[in-house]
C-alpha cells in the first residue's frame, strides 16, 4: 500500500556540478526536494520506488543497486539506485536521466531507511497504463513510497526548450494545484496529447502516483512552483 509520495523535477542541472555558475538559482527547488524526502523517510516505507520517464529503449524496472551517470552532461559524477542485495557489484541497464537525477537526490538525502528500484515510463504511455502500472506498485510491499520525477511543460517563454506556448501556464498551473492536493482525479484527466505538445516530462509518471495512491488516503503538501528556464517545476509531499 501506498504511504507516502515525494514529486520532484528532474532536470540534471538541480545537481550543482552540472549547473556550475548557475547551481544558486535552483536552491530553493533543491530545499523542496530535501524537504520532500523527508516525509519519505518518516513514512518508514519497507520499499521506495523512484518513477520517471523515460525514452522507448529505457522503460522498465530498474533493480536496486542500478547505477547512473552525469557524463553525458560534461560531469564525472555516478551514483547508485539504492544497494544491491548483499552489496553486490550492479548489473544491467544505466538508469536514465529522470531516475539518475532521483538516485542523486537520495544520495544527498544520504537515504538508508528501506530498499531502493526504479521505475522508467515512457512519456506517451496513456493513462490508463499508467493508473495500473501504479496499483501494481502499491501492491509490491505492505509501506510502499514513490519518488516521482518529472517536469512541467518547457513552454513557458520564448527562451524555454520548445519556445512559447499560450496554453503552458493553464496546464502547469492545474498540474501543481492536482500535485499540491493529492487530486487524483485531476491527474487521471490529464491530456496526453496536450501535455506532449507542450513537452512535458512528467505526465505519466504523475499519472502512475495517481493509480498508486488509489485508495490511500493521502494528503498533499505543495513545496514549490516555479518556472526557471521557462520550464514547470513541481515538488509536493504526500502523506
Amino acid at each position: 500500500m501506498l504511504v507516502a509520495a515525494a514529486v520532484c523535477p528532474c532536470p540534471p542541472l538541480l545537481v550543482p556540478e552540472v549547473a556550475a555558475g548557475a547551481a544558486s538559482e535552483l536552491d530553493d527547488a533543491r530545499t523542496a526536494c530535501r524537504d520532500a524526502l523527508g516525509v519519505l523517510a518518516a513514512a518508514r516505507p519497507d520499499l521506495l520506488i523512484v518513477v520517471g520517464p523515460a525514452e522507448a529503449e529505457a522503460e522498465g524496472p530498474y533493480p536496486a543497486g542500478a547505477t547512473g551517470s552525469f557524463e553525458g552532461f560534461g560531469v564525472g559524477l555516478s551514483v547508485r539506485l539504492g544497494s544491491p542485495p548483499g552489496d553486490t557489484a550492479p548489473v544491467g541497464r544505466r538508469l536514465p536521466a529522470s531516475l539518475t537525477v532521483g538516485a542523486w537526490l537520495l544520495d544527498r538525502a544520504r537515504w538508508s531507511d528501506a530498499v531502493v528500484e526504479g521505475l522508467a515510463v515512457g512519456e506517451r504511455l496513456p493513462a490508463d497504463s499508467c493508473a495500473l502500472a501504479g496499483k501494481e506498485l502499491a501492491a509490491r510491499a505492505d509501506r510502499v513510497a514513490l519518488l516521482v520525477m518529472g517536469d512541467g511543460s518547457a513552454c513557458r517563454t520564448v527562451k524555454a526548450p520548445g519556445y512559447l506556448d499560450e496554453r503552458a501556464v493553464d496546464f502547469d498551473t492545474t498540474v501543481t494545484r492536482a500535485l499540491g492536493d493529492a487530486d487524483l482525479a485531476a491527474l487521471n484527466s490529464l491530456d496526453a496529447s496536450l501535455a506532449y505538445a507542450l513537452k512535458v516530462a512528467g505526465r505519466a509518471s504523475w499519472q502512475v502516483l495517481a493509480g498508486a495512491a488509489e485508495g490511500a488516503g493521502l494528503a498533499g503538501q505543495l513545496l514549490y512552483a516555479d518556472a526557471p528556464y521557462g520550464v514547470g517545476y513541481t515538488v509536493a509531499a504526500w502523506s
